[in-house]
């Protein structure tokens, strides 16, 4: 399954070469229940931690007096983090362990999430956030090596699909808690109810959680991985995935960032508790995610692309209508179109990429969060400037971008078979 399958995402496979072995998990076999339900509450608490603010916004911003561009910052911190910590945290995980580094990280970000809620300024919480997204980037940089050295391959897809499991239902979940939380109690005891819940998702992976039977551990070769980071990034092809995955991200996070806002306000004046239910709309986007394959084998992979972006440009403009129901139908679209191209962009990486798979990963991860904090600062600042139109605007500009890269890349690869043809 495609890490797309959650709207945060996930690193595809490291580069690792395990022995044929019959001690390797698989399903009904010894530690791989233990294992399927220890990575999925990773995923829980890694998924509910990192967006554990974003449906929260408004109050944020009321308590502190803000706009929604300064509240925006601690969604768009946490993100930013974990989009800066991926790359050295990926290979921290060759040297010292999967499940250390998985265990380490969750250990610091759920100290962390119980100290955001007594922030005394959005300073010192845009602060903890930014840390609490660094430490949680151990999870994703970590997670699918595991499974690829621990499971058997044909449980290997099977496994991997019970994390991102995790990573959707905590992605959503977090959402709806805290919205309805948020509702009764504040947001400070909102996302307190999170950091105590990713508390014990945390305690429990550490108990289910099999030793690892099949790491061997690496050296951390800064000229090595930057030799292998640099070969990627002149790779033309997955600079543009890069791109794609980053400009799709921009506006989905732009989008959900400020969703409440508009919806708290006249004519709409929604509660607190159903603003955080609107992300229940994130299972649409599972569905998209998991049918992505077939729509690339009806279209190929750039026709994908074309209807992934338009899908998500028709959504972007029916949400510009004053009746709830079109709008709840354009964040139907804009799930659906976001999800789906993410998936085609972020298996398009681990295809191109014939080495140095996991280091390709983290790049396209790197720039999918980079892309989610931008989408939730510049979305906001269109927002204050010129109210939902202006981040309908944002989102617009960055499907335009995903069709021109996506048009660039159809010219340069009908110039290649040519130039083939003609050798």
């Amino acid at each position: 399954m495609s890490p797309a399958s959650t709207g945060a995402s996930t690193i595809v496979g490291a580069d690792v070469s395990v022995p044929a072995s019959d001690s390797r998990m698989s399903p009904g076999g010894p530690g791989y229940r233990r294992m399927s339900l220890a990575l999925f509450l990773a995923g829980v608490a890694t998924f509910a931690l990192l967006y554990s603010t974003q449906a929260l916004l408004p109050l944020i911003s009321g308590e502190f007096g803000v706009a929604a561009s300064d509240a925006s910052w601690t969604v768009a911190a946490a993100t930013g983090g974990l989009a800066l910590f991926v790359l050295p945290m990926s290979a921290l995980s060759e040297r010292y362990g999967r499940r250390a580094v998985m265990t380490g990280s969750l250990a610091v970000a759920v100290t962390i999430g119980l100290l955001v809620p007594f922030a005394p300024s959005l300073g010192v919480l845009v602060v903890l956030r930014a840390l609490q997204g660094a430490a949680l980037a151990g999870l994703p940089a970590s997670a699918t090596a595991y499974l690829a050295e621990e499971v058997s391959p044909k449980a290997l897809i099977t496994a991997i699909g019970l994390f991102v499991a995790g990573n959707s239902v905590g992605g959503m979940s977090g959402r709806v808690i805290t919205g309805w939380v948020a509702q009764e109690w504040g947001w400070r005891v909102a996302v307190g109810v999170i950091g105590v819940i990713a508390v014990a998702c945390a305690v429990a992976f550490r108990a289910l959680i099999p030793a690892p039977k099949h790491f061997k551990p690496g050296s951390l070769r800064p000229r090595v991985l930057a030799r292998t980071v640099r070969d990627h990034l002149s790779n033309p092809l997955l600079c543009r995935l890069y791109a794609i995955g980053a400009l799709f991200m921009t506006v989905f996070g732009g989008v959900y960032t400020v969703i409440g806002y508009r919806l708290t306000e006249a004519p709409f004046s929604l509660p607190q508790g159903i603003i955080g239910s609107i992300f229940l709309v994130y299972l649409v986007g599972t569905v998209s995610a998991s049918t992505a394959g077939r729509l690339v084998g009806r279209l190929g992979r750039r026709g994908a692309l074309y209807a992934a972006g338009g899908t998500t440009a028709t959504g972007l403009l029916l949400s510009l209508a004053g009746s709830l129901p079109l709008i709840l139908l354009g964040l139907v679209l804009i799930t659906g179109g976001f999800f789906a191209g993410h998936a085609v962009a972020s298996s398009a990486v681990s295809k191109t990429a014939t080495t140095g798979r996991a280091q390709a990963s983290a790049l396209y991860q790197s720039a999918y969060y980079i892309g989610s904090s931008a989408g939730s600062t510049v979305g906001a600042i269109a927002f204050h400037a010129g109210g939902w139109a202006g981040t309908v605007g944002v989102g617009l500009l960055a499907v335009l971008g995903v069709v021109t890269i996506t048009v660039f890349g159809t010219r340069a690869a009908r110039l290649q078979r040519r130039l083939t043809t003609a050798a």
